[in-house]
């Protein structure tokens, strides 16, 4: 047996063991400044919420010209952003929360898979924003227009599944 092989077939063999550990555990969601358990929070379904503050980034220039979670190719040119939970399509205002500037963008994509951040924006976005010297801010996103019918993705917390 050739050895990626064997590793294909050991993690097979462990993945429904991980599964049965964390089979107790419950997810989380968090509503306002508190954590509650996903089934006392409204129903099941995830509430994406309306308003977040918090750091934002902006995507590298290698990433200019690659497929972005959506499908749609990254132009670092365009008024797009990377989100974690909202749906894509969705239009957010991002404001800049050290100098007032504000800018109207697009989710197309999932991230940042980085701690403590809320957003990855575009070179474009992040240009408008100020924030291209820091390469980070601290930003308010507040939702304006969510497309029809689509459901936030589910949680991921911290670039972790």
């Amino acid at each position: 047996m050739r050895p990626f092989a064997t590793w294909i077939t050991l993690l097979a063999l462990i993945s429904p063991l991980t599964r049965a550990a964390h089979a107790g555990s419950r997810p989380r969601t968090t509503t306002a400044s508190r954590s509650v358990p996903a089934s006392r929070s409204q129903g099941h379904a995830r509430r994406t919420p309306r308003s977040q503050v918090g750091i934002a980034s902006f995507y590298a220039r290698m990433h200019h010209g690659n497929r972005t979670a959506s499908g749609r190719v990254y132009r670092q040119g365009e008024l797009t952003a990377a989100h974690r939970t909202l749906p894509f399509g969705t239009r957010v205002r991002v404001t800049n929360l050290s100098n007032d500037r504000s800018v109207v963008v697009t989710i197309t994509d999932r991230g940042p898979f980085v701690r403590g951040r809320i957003i990855d924006l575009s070179r474009r976005a992040a240009r408008e924003l100020g924030i291209l010297r820091a390469g980070t801010a601290r930003v308010r996103v507040v939702v304006l227009k969510a497309p029809r019918g689509a459901a936030p993705r589910s949680r991921v917390r911290d670039g972790r599944r």
